[in-house]
């Protein structure tokens, strides 16, 4: 969940450092800092709470020489966020200098053991215990740094990707992971290595991901060598990276949240194209015609995702069951991985991340794979872990999201699942070939419609005024569109902190009915479609009990108008496609309702974008 820079080659080190760290901030995190090996051989770590401009102010007055340096970003897991829990953390003997990501679940009995040995801790997480437990292996085994890593590492429980230098050893860099991202940059003359793509990307786009229980040994003017614990070399496989610096910059927009919800009129078109044939009557999913078989003879459909992957699988579910006519269950991976779920080889599990690098999302891939099940991936990042571990899967395409609060990423993997169900339906001719095409037409209709909703930022942007100091929120959708409320709260709740609950409409009176009264605003989805007259009722039984209704309506409807306190009119679209336009102005909602609040949107408390520990 945090993030991991490091340097060696002919550059001073910390610039490279810090402009690293500075990218990797939209990730989460509560504390920085930076590790250096100056000409002198010195090492020196320099670390504080807070952001990224804390730590530059702090080390203004230090020595921040070398070309050689390892930097972090900390999300607090162990210990709260403060300067001596920030990383990099020494050794004991301030030989050796760590950062790390990830949790070490067996920390408290290695600590145990290192304390008997005679170790002191200066910080209560878990990676200061692991950097001692490396030193303690090099000091009683009498070894080189890299082969310390590896021994200790076989003593740990959990998951990290570490970067580690040492006093003395400017020529070096050992970095290694375990169900946590790292890449490593191969430039001229030089290496970059991170936990993603975003600081390497303006200086090289050849790299080299790590697989689980690999070493990476950056060595200065040697090439670039990967082992297994064992110290068995592994082959490099070199990957070309695909994003720009242009695609990590705001381009004008005051935050990338906002660029991104503008961006996806552009997004759902590289997320169609070359899967819609030139004629745009057919859908060409590849990972789901190479795979075929499989697919006209599933058993059942698990989806497994968190948090706004989540929201679209249960969209997911809707267009599989309606046009595949497979059952669906979608399962919170977090949930999943811990109740020994029945999963059988005609079954067919789909995995959806926004980063591929979710744990809980790649712990589920795992257990579904032990159970023979066909995996297919959903994800944004090219080269993660889920999209490595799965049997087949489609990339969104949407580039890189860099706003905590997904957007493009959500239409982007409802857009998949849209054209996953589509392949599906016509293999098994589960839907009608005239439905078929004429969700084909519209799904191709869709960018210009978001254009359309996009035009209402204004509306939106009043309607945000007066709502900025409600305390709840209640979102309420029907069929499709209730994993939209749900996706529409969860929008609120990550940015602005009002608490908000999505609700299928109908289960209002099943409870939450008694919420209600002229301080609870509401906000209604009452688009047209197969359940437009049951949500008119439960804006009726709102109304009755002197709820502030905001309805999202269809174009051209003047009936909701006269029961609700506001109304925002989107275009007419499919029922099914219906999550792709209308989650649109949710976000913006969302977006001006926490600028009003000044709250900072691209990284909201406590949040983190790529959530790689449990």
């Amino acid at each position: 969940m945090c993030g991991i820079v490091g340097y060696i080659g002919k550059r001073p080190a910390y610039p490279i450092l810090i402009k690293g760290l500075h990218r990797l901030e939209y990730r989460g995190y509560d504390s920085a800092g930076v590790a250096l090996i100056n000409d002198q051989n010195e090492l020196t770590v320099l670390k504080t709470k807070g952001k990224v401009a804390d730590l530059e102010r702090y080390a203004e007055s230090k020595d921040t020489s070398g070309t050689i340096g390892i930097a972090h970003t900390r999300w607090a897991t162990h210990g709260e966020p403060n300067d001596r829990n920030a990383h990099p953390h020494y050794s004991q003997s301030k030989n050796l200098a760590i950062i790390h990501n990830g949790i070490i679940e067996n920390y408290a009995v290695l600590k145990t053991a290192l304390q008997k040995e005679g170790f002191t801790f200066q910080s209560d997480t878990d990676t200061e215990v692991l950097v001692q437990l490396i030193e303690y292996v090099q000091q009683n085994n009498h070894c080189d740094l890299c082969q310390a890593v590896q021994l200790a590492l076989q003593e740990v429980i959990g998951a990290y990707a570490i970067a580690v230098i040492e006093r003395g050893n400017p020529d070096l860099i050992i970095a290694a992971r375990k169900s946590s991202p790292l890449v490593v940059g191969i430039g001229e003359d030089e290496f970059f290595l991170a936990s993603d793509a975003t600081p390497i990307v303006e200086y090289t786009h050849e790299v080299v991901y790590l697989e689980d229980e690999e070493v990476a040994i950056i060595e200065r003017n040697k090439p670039l060598k990967i082992v297994n614990f064992k110290n068995v070399e592994k082959p490099l496989h070199i990957k070309t990276l695909e994003m720009s610096i242009s695609q990590l910059e705001k381009g004008g927009y005051p935050h990338f949240m906002l660029k991104e919800i503008y961006e996806q009129p552009r997004t759902i078109i590289d997320c169609i194209r070359g899967r819609i044939n030139p004629e745009g009557t057919d859908v060409i999913l590849s990972g789901v015609l190479d795979h075929q078989e499989k697919f006209l003879h599933a058993n059942r459909i698990i989806i497994v995702a968190c948090g706004t992957s989540w929201h679209a699988g249960l969209i997911g579910e809707h267009l599989i069951e309606d046009l595949c006519r497979i059952p669906v269950e979608v399962e919170y991976a977090s949930e999943f991985r811990y109740r020994h779920p029945i999963v059988r080889p005609d079954d067919i599990v789909i995995a959806i991340s926004q980063s591929g690098e979710t744990a809980d999302t790649l712990a589920a891939v795992e257990i579904a794979r032990k159970a023979g099940a066909f995996i297919y991936g959903i994800c944004n990042v090219i080269g993660s872990s889920i999209p490595r571990a799965t049997d087949s899967g489609s990339y969104i395409h949407v580039g890189p999201e860099i706003g905590v609060a997904s957007t493009k990423a959500f239409t982007g993997q409802v857009t998949v699942l849209a054209m996953l169900a589509l392949t599906i339906g016509k293999l098994r001719g589960s839907i009608e070939p005239e439905r078929y095409h004429q969700l084909i037409r519209q799904l191709q209709l869709i960018p210009q419609k978001m254009k359309t909703v996009l035009g209402l930022s204004d509306q939106l942007a009043d309607l945000s005024k007066i709502f900025t100091y409600a305390h709840n929120f209640i979102y309420l959708g029907r069929g499709y569109n209730y994993p939209v409320a749900l996706e529409g709260a969860l929008k609120l709740k990550e940015i602005s902190y009002i608490h908000a609950e999505g609700y299928p409409a109908a289960e209002m009176k099943h409870g939450p009915i008694a919420l209600i009264d002229n301080e609870m605003p509401v906000i209604a989805i009452a688009t047209t479609d197969s359940v437009y007259e049951k949500t008119i009722s439960n804006i009726q039984e709102i109304k009755a009990r002197h709820g502030r209704v905001v309805a999202l309506v269809t174009e051209g409807n003047h009936d909701v108008a006269a029961m609700a306190d506001h109304v925002i009119e989107i275009p007419q679209v499919d029922e099914c496609l219906m999550p792709l336009v209308v989650s649109i102005p949710l976000q913006m909602l969302a977006y001006y309702i926490a600028i009003n609040k000044n709250r900072n949107v691209d990284q909201p408390r406590n949040l983190a974008k790529s959530v790689t520990v449990e």
